[in-house]
């Protein structure tokens, strides 16, 4: 329930008083202790007068600031004028307050010096406690503690000698650093080399009457787990009520997905390959860094077509291995002795056609990540086999004797309900939890909004490109429609999309007409009206008011069905229900 300490210049008597009379007030489980500048024996006149009180303080230890210095404090009292020299900052930078109760040099000698003092002291622990200010002190600290530790920027600050004493939770993730480890350690020396590279304000200047107040630049930073970020730090002067400088204080904020994120909306490169903004997909991509940082299996779960091979190679690309090679594999497409030689290699004469010695995927992965799509079609005798290498990490080459081990980093994928096929016996379950560690859903494209059009313009982009035509843009039908589709093909459906429109389209305006013919009947506002001459279209309204209320009724509130009774998606009913007078009943269901 809080800590304390007592600072005192070089009389160690004067701290021993206090932290006893302490004791004696303090709540359960206060974390007491004194110190002095320099370390001291306690007097042993200051014994006998704490004694005449009933007190005993001959078993205290005096210390001097260096061996509390790891220590974390919620408050810390100086009994003296602390201008005697530096006034020392703590780990954790706690609470600071100044008693000033006795000179500098002052050094108690007589009984009837360490009599005044101890009755001077225990008037002031005293009013402290009964008064409410160290539990004030305390919940205060604990406040602004949570506060910082609820801020979603990096916080660090350090004294002028670079040792560290506030470290923020946010730190701890950006950096990868815990708070214990680091704190009141030189920031070079607990982060293994300067935090901030050659930019470091504190490696070039030894008058620190130099440093700028305020500083802010954008710059690399490099994790405990060998992730680089980018960052913008901004950098405080810290002075005290003396306009002394006293340290330095740095907010970090992480740039990393923002900037790719940015870059990609003015031309540049997206984040990892994958393309999109919504809450669904920025979930998606948020933590693909923690996943990186980590050896753990993978298993990556979305429909055909959401981009589970892209979300597979930014995991690599933000983790240490980034430097090593990623090996993908579908699973689902070879036949099982070619899945075995494709995975474990072969040696010359395993079999008919192989004619040479060939590695296989976990070969080529080694230091790398290997990724394993379709993990849910292969063979139960696969399956065991695949289950060695991640128990074991090693493997033979089909036909060869000799065992192989590797340092491979596996990310699997599926579109299947494996907790089914293992319900169903078709998937083993020892495997599924060893690949299953760390799960990472894909949301479909109808969940992502926007997304659809940021996606379509990337994909129209490079469609161009390839097809060597010029600029190429949709019109508002053609949005509204790429909005409106439910996209059961997800993203590979809306590339196909992209690219037939290019092909159809001679000028420079993508329009309806340019679309698959296949896709008209699930457009939002509009449909071929087969009761036309032939060659000629009219467009009415797929939606009222008074047949979705029909629907709805007859679907018992139940959007989805009400949507497959109308004949349209589910997100072109929400849309219309959303910009319409239609009256939901509470129980509507989804």
């Amino acid at each position: 329930m809080g800590s304390l300490l007592f600072i005192d210049s070089n009389n160690s008597a004067r701290g021993q008083f206090a932290e006893a009379f302490a004791r004696c007030k303090a709540p359960e489980n206060t974390l007491i202790a004194s110190a002095g500048i320099i370390r001291e024996q306690v007097n042993p006149l200051a014994v006998q007068v704490m004694r005449e009180i009933g007190m005993d303080i001959s078993g205290q230890q005096a210390k001097s600031l260096e061996e509390i210095e790891d220590q974390v404090f919620d408050v810390a009292v100086a009994l003296c004028d602390c201008s005697f020299g530096r006034c020392p900052v703590f780990p954790g930078n706690p609470a600071f307050i100044n008693w000033n109760l006795f000179n500098d040099a002052e050094q108690e000698k007589t009984l009837e010096e360490l009599r005044a003092a101890r009755d001077k002291i225990k008037i002031e622990v005293d009013n402290f406690f009964d008064m409410g200010y160290f539990s004030a002190f305390v919940a205060s600290k604990s406040d602004s503690c949570m506060i910082l530790d609820n801020i979603s920027d990096a916080i660090i600050a350090h004294d002028l000698e670079r040792n560290i004493y506030y470290f923020n939770k946010a730190a701890e993730k950006l950096t990868g650093y815990k708070r214990d480890s680091v704190l009141n350690c030189d920031c070079h020396e607990a982060f293994g080399n300067p935090l901030c590279g050659d930019k470091c304000q504190f490696c070039s200047r030894k008058n620190y009457g130099e440093l700028p107040d305020h500083d802010s630049r954008v710059m690399q930073i490099t994790s405990r787990n060998g992730r680089r970020r980018i960052c913008e730090m901004t950098t405080t002067l810290i002075r005290d009520r003396r306009n002394v400088p006293k340290g330095v204080l740095a907010v970090l904020r992480d740039l990393s997905i923002h900037q790719n994120l940015s870059q990609f909306a003015a031309g540049g490169e997206h984040f990892s390959g994958i393309v999109g903004a919504s809450p669904a997909i920025m979930e998606v991509l948020n933590s693909i860094p923690d996943i990186a940082g980590s050896r753990a299996p993978v298993l990556i779960y979305g429909e055909s077509g959401t981009g589970k091979e892209l979300a597979a190679r930014a995991i690599h690309q933000e983790s240490p291995r980034r430097d090593k090679l990623f090996v993908p594999l579908n699973c689902g497409a070879l036949p099982e002795n070619l899945l075995e030689s494709e995975l474990f290699g072969h040696v010359k004469g395993a079999f008919t056609g192989a004619v040479r010695d060939k590695k296989g995927r976990f070969e080529l992965a080694d230091g790398g990540t290997i990724f394993l799509d379709e993990i849910g079609d292969i063979s139960a005798a696969m399956q065991v086999k695949l289950l060695r290498v991640l128990q074991e990490g090693t493997f033979e080459r089909v036909g060869a004797e000799n065992t192989l081990k590797v340092d491979v980093r596996i990310i699997s994928a599926t579109n299947k309900d494996l907790t089914r096929e293992l319900a169903e016996g078709r998937f083993r379950d020892d495997l599924y939890y060893r690949l299953n560690v760390i799960p990472l859903t894909l949301p479909p494209l109808r969940e992502r909004g926007s997304d659809v059009v940021m996606l379509a313009e990337y994909l129209l982009g490079k469609a161009v490109k390839e097809a060597g035509r010029g600029k190429m843009h949709f019109s508002a039908p053609v949005v509204n429609a790429l909005l409106s589709y439910d996209w059961p093909g997800n993203i590979r459906e809306l590339q196909n999309w992209i690219q037939y429109a290019v092909l159809k389209c001679k000028g420079d305006l993508i329009e309806l007409p340019h679309l698959p013919a296949n896709s008209g009947s699930d457009l939002v506002d509009f449909n071929v009206n087969l009761e036309t001459a032939p060659g000629k279209r009219t467009r009415k309204r797929k939606l009222d008011k008074i047949r979705v209320e029909q629907a709805l009724a007859g679907a018992n509130g139940n959007k989805r069905k009400a949507a497959e009774m109308l004949g349209v998606g589910r997100a072109t009913l929400y849309r219309f229900l959303d910009g319409s007078s239609v009256s939901l009943n509470s129980g509507l269901s989804h």
